[in-house]
């Protein structure tokens, strides 16, 4: 099998097109929503819901498909600004779910609104996570049960941590997938995904959290008290297993879980873009202080920052190349369970390191808020945390080259 690691046409223009909105749209505005954590960044909002998400030179023809073009869009937007990257009105974690375990119909009434032009910002989001249930996402006690005089579902539980949760909660259109169980005796077989439309009765927004990072998302905790839904709000299967579903071919958990394989080279690009910000403005210090890389030296011959500088090069590309194969592979239709762990562990580590050691060579200046340095550091690592942990996405390369199940490798 040939690899070809050149980006086609159309991936070079789309990759243009969101470096320059990265630059002109979100950098300028970038310590701004760092320091007003919590306010909507409106400016940014309205730009790319109206014109940021379109074709170039104001051509309302989007750009490119294909998941690669997505990993670029992530890696680019977050060179600008990773906070506002996750700010900006798109079906998000919650589109990821409804496109991995949805059926065509839900596909279509959940996410045509995205491709629509005009109208109001709107947001999807995903909510997983819970005060008693983090990395573990089996161990989920939200509930989920069936009314069969309305044929409504009903949810009760907390989710925390629902990034875009706010907007994908409250904006008409917008819509929240929410992990809950419909047969506790069941385990990880009795979990499925439901999509909460904003503002039904009985979800409610409690509020954000203050963050270390990404400070201009909306990271959101959200109560479910008998809150209703249609029973075609389902995706997938009502069936419950009570093997192992992973085994069976259950579309429920299995299902919810192969948003992960989306998401994390998307984690992935994104954690490369921070990385990148903070590698490129290092070198553009580094050589106005008349410090030149030399690429062709005798590795005896660098200097440690020359050592550091073309460490965190390599780095950096090896977490790009990792995501850029799992990206591939999804745009091909091919399994990447294990490569899209394999990137978001990688592109986690990577950005973290990079990030430190760019603070590090800069001294005080870069650990001052005079420079953005210091912001993505702390933007950076995010990356290693959530869409499954360092610990967790190495767990499950680990299972996967050696064909181990979850009970054998914990």
């Amino acid at each position: 099998m040939a690899i070809d690691f050149e980006l086609s046409e159309g991936s070079k223009l789309a990759q243009a097109h969101y470096h320059d909105i990265a630059l002109k749209q979100m950098r300028p505005i970038s310590r701004k929503y760092d320091l007003r954590e919590h306010d909507l960044p409106v400016e940014w909002v309205d730009y790319w819901w109206n014109e940021g998400r379109f074709g170039t030179k104001g051509r309302s023809e989007k750009l490119t498909e294909g998941f690669i073009t997505i990993c670029l869009q992530a890696e680019e937007l977050c060179w600008g600004d990773a906070g506002l990257y996750l700010r900006m009105p798109t079906p998000a974690l919650g589109g990821s779910a409804v496109s991995s375990a949805g059926t065509k119909e839900q596909k279509q009434r959940f996410m045509s609104k995205f491709r629509e032009e005009g109208g109001h910002p709107i947001w999807g989001a995903m909510a997983i996570t819970e005060p008693q249930a983090g990395s573990d996402a089996a161990a989920i006690e939200t509930t989920a049960d069936f009314d069969p005089d309305t044929e409504e579902w009903i949810l009760n539980g907390t989710k925390i941590f629902c990034t875009a949760g706010e907007g994908a909660s409250t904006a008409d259109g917008g819509f929240v997938v929410v992990w809950a169980t419909i047969d506790k005796s069941a385990g990880r077989g009795g979990i499925k995904s439901f999509v909460v439309m904003a503002n039904t009765p009985g979800m409610e927004l409690i509020g954000c959290e203050k963050k270390l990072g990404i400070r201009a998302s909306d990271t959101a905790t959200l109560r479910f008290d008998n809150c209703r839904v249609p029973k075609e709000n389902l995706l997938g299967s009502a069936e419950v297993r009570k093997k192992d579903p992973t085994k069976t071919g259950d579309k429920g958990f299995k299902g919810a879980m192969a948003t992960f394989d989306a998401s994390r080279p998307i984690v992935a690009a994104m954690a490369t873009g921070v990385g990148r910000a903070a590698l490129d403005f290092l070198k553009e210090e580094l050589e106005n202080q008349g410090v030149a890389i030399r690429y062709d030296a005798p590795p005896r011959e660098l200097t440690a920052i020359e050592r550091d500088v073309i460490e965190m090069e390599a780095e950096l590309q090896a977490a790009r190349l990792l995501t850029w194969r799992a990206a591939w592979m999804m745009n091909t239709g091919k399994r990447n369970n294990l490569e899209a762990s394999m990137a978001k562990a990688k592109a986690g580590l990577a950005v973290t390191k990079i990030t430190q050691k760019a603070v590090q060579i800069l001294g005080p200046v870069g650990y001052s808020k005079k420079l953005l340095v210091e912001k993505w550091m702390r933007d950076a690592k995010i990356n290693d945390i959530y869409e499954g942990t360092q610990q967790i996405n190495q767990l499950i390369v680990a299972r996967r080259i050696l064909d181990y199940p979850s009970a054998m490798l914990r």
